[in-house]
């Protein structure tokens, strides 16, 4: 990684500096992805399996797993695996439930009562990848916010491994989570079955989820359409942001770093200190520790369009984290908690010497579904009420109409909306005639 001196950049070298990779979004990936979403909404069932065989070179062993597929999982894991999942089930329930939203009954005039009330939403689908490995710790941060919302209906879509099925410990977090439709398949398909509905895949309102380029493209085909469903959060390559003083332990920040570039060549990472020292000592980490890993090529690839900030002092790397918006940031600082305070922009932040990213990825009981590409700025992480709406209920009661009446009409009538005035005035007239 370069090591770049941040007050000597002028804003637009700053702004190139911390620019993101475009998005694939060609006239080309539209019209592939955009022909699969047709092919499934005619053919249902059939147009997913021979999606799988084409894309996968095999066709799932059955598109949605059997009840027995999803009772036999656990004994197909190892007992500690399984209660590492137990325990991340675990974690993550007792964080989510706390977010559980309230009904409220406000009187907003003598005889006006305005409420609000919150129902899950029903059905929604749930989309885990299985890319170069597959990621139950996604279906537990889909499932558990889902189940606690009060979805009573939940698609999980993940495409199948090499035994044509889907993989054991998410089929196991599925059993655990109490659902029972697991679509065994992947990419757009999936989406597509799920957004329209097939044959045995009900059509949901909402899918959930990060993906490839063509799960990202389906997703907001579906979202487009009328007649699809909405998505959750917009979403690209991984990212990091790590906020480290001279307290910091240079491995410890060269793995994180590490950590978010193996997830692919576009990934996101950067480092700014206000210790040139810690700089070079985390060059030399990343160039002895990148060697050790299995998926060291596509981690350079990585860190070569990454960069080693340094400031001056550490309030300028709050305003650059802030300038960043990063999906994750890591504060490896002595004052941490105090630096947080001035954070208004990150997806999710990482506290301290001891709570790596990895930590909130898996177990520590936050969301890892997150924005990225700068939508940290205005969307937080994955949450409860994000599988909830919220619906309005007013009433007025004689006393009610006539408090709040006339001002009403007087507004309508000013908006020139004459039958909306009227809507109100012919019951205050009612009300006058009949002395209610």
């Amino acid at each position: 990684m370069k090591i770049v001196a941040w007050n000597k950049l002028d804003s637009a070298g700053r702004s190139h500096l911390l620019a993101r990779p475009a998005l694939e979004t060609s006239a080309e990936l539209r019209q592939t992805v955009g022909a699969i979403m047709q092919t499934v909404r005619r053919g249902g069932d059939q147009a997913v399996a021979d999606f799988g065989r084409k894309f996968d070179g095999r066709p799932p062993a059955r598109l949605l797993a059997s009840p027995e597929d999803l009772t036999s999982a656990a004994g197909e894991l190892d007992t500690d695996l399984l209660q590492a999942i137990d325990t991340a089930i675990g974690t993550v329930t007792r964080f989510h439930e706390t977010a559980r939203p309230r009904d409220q009954v406000v009187e907003t005039a003598a005889g006006v009562t305005c409420e609000a009330r919150w129902r899950a939403l029903d059905p929604v689908g749930l989309y885990v990848p299985a890319g170069t490995a597959p990621l139950p710790s996604t279906a537990i941060m889909l499932g558990v916010p889902a189940r606690l919302a009060g979805c009573q209906q939940i698609v999980l879509a993940t495409p199948p491994g090499t035994d044509g099925r889907a993989d054991a410990a998410v089929r196991y977090i599925a059993h655990r989570l109490e659902i029972d439709t697991v679509l065994v398949a992947g990419g757009a398909q999936a989406i597509a079955a799920m957004a329209y509905g097939t044959e045995s895949v009900p059509k949901v309102v909402r899918v959930f989820g990060p993906g490839n380029r063509f799960v990202a493209e389906a997703k907001r085909q579906a979202a487009e359409d009328p007649a699809g469903a909405t998505m959750d959060l917009p979403a690209g390559p991984s990212e990091v942001m790590v906020l480290a003083d001279q307290s910091a332990e240079p491995d410890f920040v060269a793995m994180d770093l590490l950590s978010q570039a193996e997830h692919g060549p576009d990934s996101q990472v950067f480092l700014v200190t206000d210790s040139a020292t810690l700089a070079r000592e985390v060059v030399r980490s990343l160039n002895r520790l990148s060697a050790e890993l299995p998926r060291a090529e596509t981690a350079r690839q990585a860190l070569e369009h990454g960069a080693i900030i340094t400031v001056d002092q550490l309030t300028e790397g709050v305003d650059v984290a802030n300038d960043y918006a990063p999906e994750h940031l890591i504060i490896a600082c002595a004052n941490a908690r105090e630096l947080c305070e001035g954070i208004t922009s990150a997806g999710s932040v990482f506290l301290g010497h001891y709570t790596p990213e990895a930590l909130g990825d898996y177990i520590s009981g936050t969301n890892h579904v997150l924005p990225t590409g700068g939508w940290a700025r205005s969307y937080g992480g994955l949450s409860l009420t994000d599988f909830m709406r919220r619906m309005t209920v007013q009433e007025a009661t004689p006393e009610g109409l006539r408090t709040l009446g006339p001002d009403g009409a007087r507004l309508a009538a000013h908006e020139g909306l004459d039958a909306h005035r009227l809507a109100i005035q012919l019951r205050l007239d009612r009300l006058r005639e009949s002395s209610l």
